[in-house]
C-alpha cells in the first residue's frame, strides 16, 4: 500500500473541463495515441516538457532523443520526484512499466529497459505528446 497522494487532484467532470476529450482518454483513462502521429515525436526544439494537466515540468530538450519509434522518447525525467512508475499488465504475457506525472497522476506512457538505444540510462520513457506542453528557454 502506497502512502503517495497526488498534489493536483480533481473530479472527472473538473478534468474534462481542462482537458480535450482525447487528452482526457489518454492523461485520466490511460488511452495511448498512435505512433506517428503525435506533435513532439520528431521535434527537437530545445527547452521543458511540461504535464498537460496540471503543468508540472517532466522532461527537458537535454533528456530528448530520436528513438525512432513513433512517441517521443525520453532517457530520464527532468528530475527523479517528477514521475511515478507502477506496474502495468494490461498486455498479457508483456508487463510493462507505466509512467505517470507525480504531481497528478496522469498517464504519461511507459520506460523500457535494454532496447539496445546509446542513451546515457539505458532507458527510453515513451512518452504520449498529447500528455505534453513544450515550452522554449526564455530568452536573455
Amino acid at each position: 500500500m502506497s502512502d503517495w497522494t497526488p498534489t493536483v487532484s480533481r473530479t472527472p467532470e473538473q478534468w474534462r473541463e481542462v482537458l480535450t476529450p482525447f487528452e482526457f482518454s489518454v492523461l485520466r483513462e490511460g488511452a495511448t495515441e498512435r505512433p506517428g502521429t503525435g506533435e513532439y515525436d520528431e521535434f527537437s526544439e530545445p527547452g521543458t516538457y511540461s504535464c498537460k494537466g496540471c503543468g508540472a515540468e517532466l522532461f527537458t530538450s537535454e533528456e530528448k532523443f530520436a528513438s525512432h519509434c513513433g512517441w517521443p522518447s525520453f532517457f530520464a525525467p527532468a528530475a527523479d520526484d517528477r514521475v511515478r512508475y507502477l506496474r502495468d499488465e494490461s498486455l498479457p504475457g508483456r508487463p510493462r512499466i507505466e509512467v505517470r506525472c507525480a504531481a497528478c497522476d496522469g498517464h504519461l506512457g511507459h520506460v523500457f529497459e535494454g532496447e539496445g538505444y546509446q542513451t546515457p540510462t539505458d532507458l527510453r520513457y515513451c512518452i504520449n505528446s498529447v500528455t505534453l506542453v513544450h515550452t522554449p528557454p526564455a530568452e536573455g
